[in-house]
C-alpha cells in the first residue's frame, strides 16, 4: 500500500479523526552540557544513542553537570509537535504509575496530545527498576551535537496489549519509532498497529530513529518498505547505512525506486523529498547559533506530517519541517519555545 495523501472518513471511531498517532519509547529526556572528554570517559560514541541498564545509567548522571527534565522520547516529540502546530495527535507508549510516568502523561496530555487508554504499568515496593518509567540522558556538546545514554524501563516492556487500537485507528497517519525495534514485544505491538492503520485506510510513516538501529535492523526495514510503510523519515547518514549506498546520490536512488514518499535530513544541507513524482531538494532554514540538536529530526517530522495532513504538497511540507527543526535547534531541549502555530500560517 503506497499512497500519497490519506483518504479522509465519516466512519472514524468516537473520539474523532486524528491528524498523526505516533508511537514509541515513552521517556522522560534528561539534558545537560558536556565535552568530548566527558564522552569519552563515559564510554559512549558521540552522535549516537545507547541503551544502558540503570546502573550505567546512574553512572552517566553522576557525571553529568547541571541537567533539566522534560517528557520526551523521539515520536512523543512528533506528537507534541504536531499539536502545538494546531494539530489533532495521539501517542501510544507506556508508563509506570511512578513520579516521572505522572510528569510526562500530565506534560503530553498539556501539550494537547491524546493518549487514549494511556498504558500505565503499576510499580510495586520493590519491583526491578525495570518497571521504572524511562529515561533518556542527552549529552550536548559545544557545536549542539548530542549523545544520547537510554534506560528504557517499562517502555522496554510495550506490547499489543498495551495498543489502544481504537487511538490508532483514529489516525490518518500512525507514524513509528524505529527504536522500539529493538524489542520483540514492541514490534509485536507495531506491526498490529500497521494492520489497524491500513485496516483504516491510513498512512503508516517510518523513522528509522538512528544510524546504529539501522544497522541492527537494516534487513527488516528494507522489508517493511516493501509492503508496510508509506511515508519513510531518515538522515543522510542513516539513508546510506539503510540502501548501502556508497555515496548520498545512490542513496537518493534507491530511495527512488522504493515508490515511497520520503524525507531525508541532512542538517545544514537541508532536506531531499523523493516520491511524488520527483526529487526535490529544500535548503535548511537559517539559524544564528545552533545550540543543541536534540529532537530537530522530531520537530521536522512534525511540521512535515502537519503539513502533509492539512493539504500541502511534498516541498511546502519539507519547509515547514526545516522550520520547526530550526526552531527547535536554537535552545536547550527537544520541545519548541515559540508558538510553532506563526510558523504554520
Amino acid at each position: 500500500m503506497h499512497a500519497s495523501i490519506p483518504p479522509s472518513s465519516e466512519a472514524r471511531p468516537e473520539g474523532g479523526p486524528l491528524d498523526v498517532v505516533a508511537m514509541g519509547s515513552a521517556l522522560v529526556d534528561v539534558l545537560a552540557h558536556a565535552t568530548g572528554d566527558l564522552l569519552e570517559r563515559v564510554g559512549l560514541v558521540k552522535g549516537s544513542m545507547t541503551l544502558v541498564d540503570l546502573d550505567e545509567a546512574a553512572r552517566v548522571y553522576r557525571d553529568m553537570g547541571p541537567a533539566t527534565e522534560v517528557s520526551g522520547g523521539s515520536a512523543a516529540n512528533t506528537a507534541a509537535g504536531v499539536a502545538m502546530l494546531g494539530g489533532r495527535a495521539g501517542y501510544v507508549g507506556k508508563v509506570a504509575g511512578d513520579e516521572l510516568g505522572e510528569v510526562f502523561v500530565h506534560d503530553m496530555t498539556a501539550a494537547g496530545v491524546d493518549l487514549g487508554r494511556p498504558a500505565v504499568a503499576r510499580v510495586a515496593e520493590g519491583q526491578s527498576s525495570e518497571t521504572a518509567t524511562g529515561r533518556c540522558l542527552i549529552l550536548v556538546t559545544d557545536e549542539g551535537e548530542r549523545t544520547m545514554a537510554t534506560h528504557l524501563g517499562v517502555a522496554n516492556t510495550l506490547g499489543p496489549e498495551d495498543l489502544d487500537e481504537d487511538l490508532v485507528a483514529r489516525g490518518e497517519i500512525v507514524y513509528l519509532e524505529g527504536y522500539l525495534w529493538d524489542v520483540d514485544s514492541a514490534k509485536a505491538a507495531m506491526r498490529r498497529a500497521i494492520e489497524v492503520a491500513h485496516a483504516g485506510d491510513a498512512l503508516v510513516a517510518l523513522t528509522v530513529s538512528d544510524s546504529f538501529c539501522v544497522r541492527r535492523h537494516q534487513r527488516e526495514f528494507l522489508e517493511l518498505l516493501k509492503e508496510d510503510v508509506d511515508l519513510l523519515f531518515a538522515n543522510e547518514e542513516e539513508a546510506l547505512l539503510l540502501f548501502g549506498s556508497p555515496n548520498f546520490e545512490a542513496a537518493i536512488s534507491a530511495t527512488e525506486e522504493t515508490g515511497l514518499l520520503a524525507a531525508v535530513t541532512r542538517g545544514p544541507k537541508g532536506s531531499v523529498v523523493v516520491g511524488s513524482g520527483a526529487t526535490i531538494f529544500v535548503d535548511a532554514e537559517p539559524v544564528d547559533h545552533v545550540v543543541d540538536t536534540t529532537g530537530a529530526g522530531d520537530m521536522y517530522a512534525a511540521g512535515f506530517l502537519f503539513g502533509l495532513t492539512h493539504g500541502q504538497d511534498p516541498e511546502h511540507c519539507a519547509r515547514l519541517g526545516g522550520k520547526c527543526a530550526a526552531e527547535v535547534i536554537s535552545h536547550m531541549g527537544a520541545r519548541p519555545e515559540t508558538d510553532l502555530k506563526e510558523l504554520a500560517t
